[in-house]
């Protein structure tokens, strides 16, 4: 016989109705399916973040090497003001000390041994020999400090080699790069036979970038990978290391593709080399 449902009959019916479908095993499943989401959405998350971070270095990487040719273009510029101004190259220029006084040594306008073994704590300077050259290991030096008095670079330079070394903010500038690089003026006199970092060839006055050597005064030791130097040789030069305006410096593996040989114009970057092992010679054009 049907009997109708109490109103408290018909309370408990709809409240068990609605727990039974929401068994703790059916609610612990949905739990478990929002946490499946949410570890995808984490890893989704990781991964943009990852790539980003590669992406980021690697725009890095690449402002970091467009400051090379920038800062190369900077130093030819201020040269040529330098020489327009003054009448003689920096570091070359043999009336300095009229300009800024002397070091060491005497007021003579001569070329000084005494004053070029003096290094400069000031605007006090030394004289070149006006022979149209800035060797490196005397008036290498001393063309940063011209140019740091004429007001073309900053920084204070001492004008002289540190203990027979390049030191990076002392004698020679830094470079924007970073990785302990910086830039040297330089001669090499023409034909050159070439030697172990350097090819044969037609040089001149020119501009060396490199990280200071631990064993003498040059920039040799490396700071581009070969890809990077190819990158900056093909966009202003002609793409190979052993010829043009700009140039391998400390080549051979895992520099270029050849050992070293000065007299191989035919050598290649080492491309497949991720080993930042070359530093770059700047030919005056």
């Amino acid at each position: 016989m049907f009997r109708p449902f109490s109103a408290n009959g018909m309370r408990n019916l709809s409240i068990e109705g609605l727990l039974t479908p929401r068994s703790p095993t059916k609610g612990g499943a949905m739990r478990a399916a929002f946490s499946l989401v949410e570890l995808s959405i984490v890893l989704v998350i990781l991964g943009l973040l990852t790539g980003g971070i590669l992406a980021g270095q690697s725009l890095i990487r690449a402002a970091e090497l467009r400051a090379i040719p920038t800062e190369y273009d900077r130093w030819v510029a201020a040269t040529q003001v330098f020489r327009d101004r003054y009448m003689a190259l920096p570091g070359d220029m043999r009336n300095a000390t009229a300009f800024w006084g002397f070091v060491a040594g005497n007021a003579s306008d001569n070329y000084t041994t005494s004053c070029n073994t003096t290094p400069s704590t000031d605007m006090r300077t030394c004289n070149g020999n006006g022979d149209g050259k800035s060797e490196a290991s005397i008036e290498g030096f001393r063309f940063w400090q011209h140019l740091a008095n004429a007001g073309l670079a900053e920084g204070n330079f001492t004008g002289m080699d540190d203990g027979g070394f390049s030191v990076i903010g002392k004698n020679i500038p830094a470079s924007k790069f970073g990785g302990g690089s910086g830039w040297q003026r330089h001669y090499i006199s023409s034909p050159y036979a070439g030697t172990t970092h350097t090819f044969a060839g037609k040089y001149g006055s020119l501009f060396v970038f490199g990280k200071p050597s631990p064993s003498d005064y040059s920039l040799r030791s490396g700071v581009l990978g070969a890809q990077e130097l190819w990158n900056i040789d093909t966009k202003m030069d002609d793409g190979r290391p052993a010829t043009g305006n700009v140039r391998a410096y400390n080549y051979g593996p895992p520099c270029t593709d050849t050992a070293a040989d000065p007299t191989n114009m035919n050598a290649q970057y080492q491309l497949d080399s991720n080993t930042r092992a070359c530093a770059a010679y700047f030919i005056d054009r």
